[in-house]
């Protein structure tokens, strides 16, 4: 139970990648608010967590809905020490067919989003005083360049926006670090062709694909006071697919 008394904020907790973080965090101690823009989703998720969590109604790509979701946060529990940026989208258009809804919505919520929950869990952390961990989730699609255009340039904005904010926000004791997951069992992986599916897996030297729980380990283990001298880095969990 290495998370008790901490509190932390998920998003896209409605399925894959950020509903086993809930079910991780919770299981170890900390009281979680999920959060979504399917809140109905996250109701469903946490049933059986009891009073270890809340769901909150969350749109990343809305600074507002972040801000809204914050303060519920902190009405609810007091504080907040660790997030988690799970929230993410994509498609498979190529760069000549990506039409310019396509870009803005896969940027809005992967970047933009990740920048918008950074931002106030930030704020919160330094006026609370007591430091913090905030974990972002890019993609080994931003070391390779594999994959949509929209896709890949999001995350690899999410490795940019993680180094300059592990170097702002060390003074206030406030880690931030960044997983890189390679391809992972999640609904939103369902959606790929098969053939680029086949495609990831057959490059993946452990032959298979991650699960969503492998990625929640690594998150806790960068939260934890075992990574207490770990700030601004990549973490790959990636079976081996590229090397960071």
């Amino acid at each position: 139970m290495k998370f008790n008394n901490k509190v932390v904020f998920v998003t896209g907790a409605g399925q894959g990648i950020g509903k086993a973080m809930v079910h991780y965090f919770a299981a170890e101690g900390a009281k979680v608010a999920a959060t979504d823009v399917n809140v109905e989703n996250v109701q469903g998720n946490i049933e059986s967590l009891g009073n270890a969590a809340i769901a909150l109604s969350c749109n990343v790509s809305d600074s507002a809905s972040v801000v809204s979701a914050f303060n519920q946060t902190i009405e609810n529990f007091g504080q907040v020490d660790i997030v988690v940026n799970s929230a993410g989208v994509g498609s498979d258009d190529t760069i000549t067919e990506t039409p310019d809804e396509h870009w803005h919505k896969v940027i809005n919520v992967n970047l933009n989003g990740s920048f918008y929950v950074c931002r106030e869990a930030a704020r919160l952390m330094q006026q609370s005083g007591t430091g913090g961990s905030i974990i972002n989730i890019s993609s080994t699609a931003a070391m390779s360049g594999e994959g949509p255009s929209h896709y890949v340039a999001s995350k690899a904005g999410v490795i940019g926006l993680t180094r300059s904010m592990a170097r702002e926000l060390a003074p206030d004791k406030i880690r931030v670090n960044n997983i890189v997951p390679g391809p992972t069992n999640t609904p939103m992986m369902a959606g790929i062709p098969d053939e680029w599916t086949e495609a990831m897996i057959a490059a993946i030297p452990l032959g298979r694909m991650g699960e969503p729980d492998e990625i929640a380990r690594a998150a806790g283990f960068l939260a934890s006071d075992d990574a207490s001298f770990i700030t601004g880095q990549n973490i790959a969990v990636n079976g081996g697919m590229a090397f960071i």
